[in-house]
């Protein structure tokens, strides 16, 4: 069967190969009889290979010049940009979270540095006293400076006072729990009992001036007094309290705050304050003497920390939910790599045991012989006539076997009689070899 597909495919070779020399003679023809055409053909073929090759150009140019193009529009890039888009919107929503946060931050841990209150002076029953209300401005553990302010006109009664002596009281706020190892005091003007968290008594007096520096002073200030800028009064600054530090918790913390003015004379006053003033140190002092500094190292340690977060939260999703899995599991497949049979190999029964019984004939292209395949019955039943149909074709043809192989010793055996000159034998040794190879696949690798 395979040496007639062999034949017909020689055939059909030697037509094919007849046909195109016909249509070269017809073509060598047809450029004798007609000169003038044949004169210009050259040039419409340089013309054509110059059209082709600057079309060919202008597409390697389009190409050229579109290729950033394509690459910015890319499955890649477009990946890139929805993972940049992704991080610089989730760094600048950090950056504006660690911004409040550090807002909150100071606002908590950095008091007020200047608290300043009005003490309205009761006057009556003894000694001038007043309070007022300090609320939530002050904080635990930060050392203050307290001082009052007293603004005095030099009239002949507070002149004639000389010293007097200024209690101030700092008091809790009302109703709240009582501080350990701290004395309980009822608060003179509001009449309830507060427990009193510092206590301080102090000495003021006006400055003194004789009768000739008095005078000179008066007249040489004469014009500025006439026109109301200035006034014989005086500022006294009193300082009450130096680095007063309450203790941790809002309770130890002063709410409100009493002046008594104990003087022998009845004194009058212009005005009367107090001035609370926080002394720094440590991380408060940098954050407030410093805030753009502190601003950039506590919103960076921030958003560095929440940056971290993130990106923990996205590996932890990212383990628990990969995007790239599907929803319904798939059985693992085995590919199977089909192994051709080769001619050199011997035949192996096993390979064609998944084989079908059933013959089956397939078409294959024009002017091919069909595909035929037998069975395993018939397939072994024809090997045997291919076998005695290529030991007919080797008694025809006259071709001797091949010699006997040499001995161990390297010595052929000598053949007697007449011997060819092995000229035009190399076609038929081949064939042979061919035919030797197929008889012992055939055979099952059996010599």
């Amino acid at each position: 069967m395979s040496r007639k597909i062999y034949m017909q495919e020689l055939e059909e070779e030697a037509r094919h190969q007849a046909r195109n020399a016909r249509l070269a003679f017809a073509t060598k023809a047809d450029a004798g009889t007609a000169q003038s055409p044949t004169k210009r053909r050259p040039v419409e073929n340089d013309l054509m290979e110059v059209l082709e090759q600057g079309r060919a150009a202008f597409e390697k140019l389009r190409e050229i010049a579109l290729y950033p193009f394509h690459v910015a529009v890319s499955k890649p890039a477009q990946k890139a940009y929805l993972g940049t888009f992704l991080l610089a919107t989730t760094s600048l929503f950090l950056l504006a979270v660690s911004t409040v946060a550090y807002a909150l931050f100071y606002y908590n841990f950095v008091p007020q540095v200047s608290v300043e209150r009005t003490i309205h002076l009761q006057f009556g029953n003894g000694h001038p006293h007043g309070t007022a209300t300090l609320g939530s401005s002050l904080a635990s553990l930060q050392p203050y400076d307290v001082s009052l302010l007293l603004h005095l006109p030099r009239t002949p009664n507070n002149l004639a006072a000389g010293n007097f002596m200024l209690d101030l009281s700092l008091l809790a706020a009302p109703g709240s729990p009582s501080v350990p190892n701290i004395p309980t005091t009822t608060a003179s003007v509001l009449g309830t009992t507060q427990q009193k968290l510092a206590n301080s008594r102090r000495p003021a007096i006006l400055t003194y001036a004789s009768l000739i520096t008095d005078m000179a002073n008066t007249l040489s200030g004469l014009p500025w007094h006439m026109l109301g800028w200035k006034t014989e009064s005086e500022v006294l600054e009193v300082a009450m309290f130096e680095g007063l530090e309450f203790p941790r918790g809002s309770r130890n913390v002063a709410q409100e705050l009493e002046l008594v003015v104990e003087a022998d004379e009845k004194m009058q006053f212009y005005e009367v304050g107090v001035r609370i003033v926080a002394r720094f140190g440590g991380l408060r002092w940098i954050m407030y003497y410093h805030r753009i500094l502190s601003y950039v190292i506590f919103t960076s340690l921030f958003w560095t920390s929440s940056m971290i977060s993130a990106l923990i939260a996205w590996l932890v999703l990212a383990l628990y939910f990969p995007s790239g899995s599907p929803l319904v599991k798939e059985e693992p497949t085995r590919s199977v790599i089909k192994r051709e049979h080769s001619e050199t190999e011997p035949y192996e029964p096993s390979l064609t045991e998944g084989l079908s019984d059933t013959s089956r004939t397939f078409p294959t292209l024009t002017r091919h012989t069909p595909l035929y395949f037998s069975s395993r019955g018939e397939s072994s039943g024809r090997s045997d006539e291919l076998v005695k149909e290529e030991e007919d074709v080797l008694q025809s043809t006259g071709v001797q076997p091949l010699i006997a192989e040499a001995d161990d010793e390297g010595e052929g055996a000598e053949t007697s009689g007449f011997r060819d000159s092995g000229i035009g034998t190399s076609l038929d040794e081949d064939r042979r070899a061919q035919v030797q190879r197929r008889r012992k696949a055939l055979s099952g690798g059996r010599d």
